[in-house]
């Protein structure tokens, strides 16, 4: 016998299978005869003695299964079984696959465990938890209750305000332990709230463990930063948690540092979409565990589960980053109003403007001002001049270059001290033009789109994309071309000719600068885009085509404008200058030129009431393909009696798209918002379980931001 064959397991020819071939067949034989492996099942296992019942959320975010679920806990899981783990469970098996009193089938879901029960209402079979993902409890008490209030809130259903609620799982942040908690620090000192005339009152009544509502109207300059955060130190002072909201991670890590300066590492958590799922997840358990007390975040962050809650807050409440684009589209100051009701802790919206819902707030007796006196006001604010279409129609620099001879001269003058900041409402380099001869809006022969010019030559329709190369106007006959709206990046080439020694800087949607350094330079940027000026601040300011963001087809256009407008002019110095290009006489424009953002918003609250918009009624938006299918809809829900509605109309088409649908808003007095709620709720949940066709699905949404 040879040492191949040895190898081989044969002996030679006739001769008997060594060992080694025996086992390769046994094991090929095993393989071709093992049935495929099935998902466990828990057949035949035995159930847990005590609570043997789960009653669990499952992740299915449909309105006709927004309820909870029973299902038989194995005595093997009864240990790690807890309620607000999580869970895999079997989900749609039909009642009539059943083995040994136990459910079996249906594919295998995420879901929670609400609580433990000792008995099923449901009289049929039950099935069995399938697995228990982790022991970590995720989702308390608290966190289960504002979750279902937000959702009754929106006409949404539970599972997805989880999904929003709850970060994604991550197993090794998990393992990691959190770090003991920090004893209470001491109260701060006022610095900045002296500024208010209200601010040590509000300072002291949070350290001292009670709950003021208030409506803070920040003075401009970087100061705002720390007043929250010495806000939240108060609050952690006093042995209570506080929890703050910002619009954007820029604006986060503002605040970061400010309370890092205040009471040093490890006193707080940070809650934004740039930290990454491991990290964002570990800060979420350190606050989930008790061991971190304040949280600052973006959107998500409203839902963060803080011990002990004294304090919730929302800078900038008016920016649309707070307003979540997933279902059930909840709003950040909403819901932190829900939280200051069932936790009774202290609230506070903030904001160098004020939104017409703050100032509701205020009106309504439920909040308080938090502002400083006139006087204040001017030492901080800095001078505002405006340029209207009679002074543009006599200046030549304006008609030559776009930029009136004040701006030209404010830049200069400027520029000798340190950046100046530059506002243009679109980015891009004409992204709108006219008729340079009567005006007319130059229109696509094709589709009547808006024809663009993205770069210095090209020119095309916006909504088709077809280029046009021999365009005239058909009022006049003119074949010249003037800018409508002037995008930023030809604004940014024309004042890099017009001051050639000068750095020309750019921050927009593509690529947003947190900070430009304290030396002169022109810094080019679209509203929400402006970086902050390292030092005392911006030399001076100019806020170009003003009219373009006042006559936007929206009810909240002159909100939004001088919104915009105050958060520019507020990284400016108090001694500095700001123009703003837009007609002296409309009432956005001498707000900011006073910078009374309040009085601006109480006579917009005024004239809302007079109209029946919000946030005076609540109001719902149900959209769908067609007029029909939007009709149909609102005649088979419950309405209350008091609905009125408005519409449907066609919602407005996109770029190169066809119209989206038809849209009807829906429209109650206050009182009847949560009965609104219910009813559409309802309505949408039957026809789901009726199986309606996607193509007729309709849509929801409670206080649409837009309501046009």
């Amino acid at each position: 016998m040879s040492s191949t064959n040895d190898a081989d397991g044969y002996s030679g020819p006739g001769g008997p299978p060594e060992q080694l071939a025996l086992i390769r067949e046994t094991i090929a034989e095993a393989k071709a005869k093992a049935p495929k492996a099935k998902p466990r099942t828990w057949r035949g296992a035995s159930v847990a003695e005590e609570l043997p019942v789960a009653r669990v959320l499952v992740n299915k975010g449909v309105l006709h299964l927004d309820r909870l679920f029973d299902y038989a806990v194995p005595a093997e899981l009864s240990e790690s079984a807890q309620p607000g783990v999580r869970v895999r469970v079997r989900f749609g098996a039909g009642s009539h696959r059943v083995h040994g009193g136990r459910r079996e089938g249906g594919g295998l879901i995420d879901g929670f465990i609400v609580e433990r029960r000792a008995e099923s209402d449901y009289n049929g079979a039950l099935a069995a938890l399938a697995q228990v993902v982790s022991s970590e409890v995720v989702l308390g008490p608290r966190m289960l209750a504002l979750a279902r209030a937000v959702a009754d809130r929106y006409a949404g259903s539970l599972a997805d305000v989880l999904q929003l609620a709850l970060p994604a799982r991550s197993a090794r942040a998990e393992a990691k332990p959190s770090p003991e908690p920090l004893p209470p620090p001491s109260a701060p000192e006022p610095a900045g709230w002296e500024r208010y005339g209200a601010g040590p009152g509000f300072l002291r009544a949070l350290a001292a463990g009670s709950a003021p509502r208030a409506v803070w109207t920040a003075l401009p300059g970087p100061g705002w930063a720390d007043e929250l955060a010495r806000a939240m130190a108060a609050t952690l002072a006093s042995g209570r948690g506080a929890l703050a909201v910002v619009p954007d991670g820029r604006t986060a890590a503002r605040v970061d540092a400010a309370l890092t300066a205040l009471l040093g590492e490890g006193r707080h958590a940070l809650l934004t979409a740039e930290s990454g799922p491991e990290k964002r997840y570990r800060q979420w358990l350190a606050v989930s565990r008790g061991s971190v007390r304040a949280v600052v975040g973006t959107r998500a962050a409203m839902f963060a589960p803080v011990r002990d809650l004294g304090l919730v807050a929302v800078w900038d409440d008016g920016d649309s980053s707070h307003s979540d684009d997933h279902a059930p589209f909840p709003h950040v100051r909403e819901v932190l109003e829900l939280r200051a009701v069932t936790d009774g802790c202290a609230f506070l919206v903030g904001s160098t403007s004020c939104t017409v819902e703050a100032a509701q707030l205020v009106e309504s007796g439920w909040a308080r001002p938090l502002v400083a006196d006139r006087e204040t006001v001017r030492t901080y604010a800095p001078r505002i001049r405006t340029v209207g279409d009679e002074l543009l129609a006599r200046d030549g620099a304006a008609r030559a270059a776009r930029l009136p001879s004040l701006a030209w001269e404010t830049v200069r003058e400027g520029l000798k001290t340190g950046p100046v900041l530059v506002q243009v409402p679109r980015r891009g380099y004409v992204p709108r033009l006219a008729c340079e001869r009567c005006r007319t809006p130059a229109r696509c022969t094709v589709c009547a789109g808006p024809l663009e010019a993205p770069d210095e030559r090209d020119l095309h329709c916006g909504w088709c994309g077809r280029q046009e190369t021999s365009w005239h106007c058909e009022e006049c006959g003119s074949f010249r071309l003037r800018a409508q709206v002037v995008g930023a990046r030809r604004t940014a080439e024309e004042l890099g000719r017009a001051f050639p020694a000068v750095p020309v800087r750019t921050s927009g949607r593509d690529h947003i600068l947190d900070e430009v350094p304290d030396r002169p330079a022109l810094v080019v940027c679209t509203p929400g885009a402006e970086p902050v000026a390292a030092g005392a601040g911006y030399a001076a300011a100019l806020l170009l085509d003003g009219w373009a963001m006042l006559t936007r087809p929206d009810l909240r256009a002159s909100e939004e404008a001088l919104r915009r407008w105050i958060a520019a002019a507020s990284l400016v110095r108090g001694d500095g200058q700001v123009v703003v290009v837009a007609e002296p006489t409309l009432r956005p424009v001498q707000a900011l030129v006073r910078w009374d953002p309040v009085g601006h918003a109480v006579r917009e609250l005024a004239e809302r009431a007079q109209l029946g918009f919000p946030p005076v009624s609540r109001m719902a938006a149900v959209a769908a393909g067609s007029a029909e299918a939007v009709e149909a809809f609102l005649a088979g829900a419950a309405l209350p009696p008091d609905a009125e509605v408005l519409g449907p109309v066609p919602l407005p088409g996109r770029r190169g798209e066809a119209a989206p649908g038809e849209r009807a808003l829906v429209r109650v007095p206050p009182g009847s918002g949560a009965a609104l709620a219910a009813a559409l709720k309802s309505a949408q949940a039957a026809r789901l379980a009726r199986g309606a066709a996607v193509s007729e699905a309709v849509r929801i949404r409670i206080d649409p931001p837009d309501i046009g």
